[in-house]
C-alpha cells in the first residue's frame, strides 16, 4: 500500500513531467514569432530603423549585403520561412537546419562588428541549440558517419 510520501512524490514527478513537455513548444514559439516578424519586415519595412549608428565595419558589411542585390531578400525569405515552420510546428528539424548558418553568422557579426545586438543573437543561439537537442533524434541519420543511399 502506498504511503502519503510516495503518493506526493509520484504526483510531483507527474506534474514536473507534464510541465517540461511544453518547453520545446514554448521555445519554438519564442524563436518562430520574432523570425516571422523580422522576415515580414524584410519585405514590408514596418519596423523603424534604429537611431544609433552602427560601427564602420558593420556598415560596410551591411552595405555589401545590400549591394549584392539578393542577399537581404534571401535572409528575409529564410527568416520568414523558418519562422512560419516553427510557429506552425511543421518540419521543425528542417527549419532549424536552415536557420543554423544564419545564427552562426549573426553571432559572428555581433561579436566582431556590432556588439549591441549580441544579447538577442545569443538568445536565438540558445533557443536554436535547445531545440536542436530536443529534436536530436531527427538528426541521427543525417549525422551518421557512414550511410548507404536509398
Amino acid at each position: 500500500m502506498a504511503t502519503d510520501t510516495t503518493l506526493h512524490a509520484a504526483a510531483e514527478g507527474h506534474a514536473n513531467k507534464s510541465f517540461t513537455r511544453f518547453f520545446p513548444a514554448i521555445a519554438r514559439i519564442l524563436m518562430g514569432l520574432p523570425l516571422l516578424i523580422f522576415g515580414l519586415n524584410a519585405f514590408l519595412n514596418f519596423i523603424p530603423q534604429p537611431k544609433t549608428p552602427m560601427s564602420e565595419g558593420a556598415m560596410a558589411f551591411a552595405g555589401a549585403l545590400f549591394k549584392s542585390g539578393y542577399m537581404m531578400q534571401l535572409i528575409g525569405t529564410t527568416q520568414l520561412a523558418v519562422g512560419a515552420l516553427l510557429v506552425s510546428n511543421r518540419f521543425v528539424p528542417l527549419a532549424l537546419a536552415l536557420f543554423a548558418p544564419f545564427i552562426v553568422n549573426s553571432i559572428a557579426f555581433h561579436v566582431f562588428l556590432e556588439h549591441s545586438g549580441l544579447p538577442m543573437a545569443a538568445t536565438f543561439l540558445a533557443l536554436e541549440l535547445y531545440l536542436a537537442w530536443a529534436y536530436r533524434q531527427s538528426y541521427r541519420t543525417m549525422l551518421a558517419a557512414r550511410v548507404t543511399p536509398g
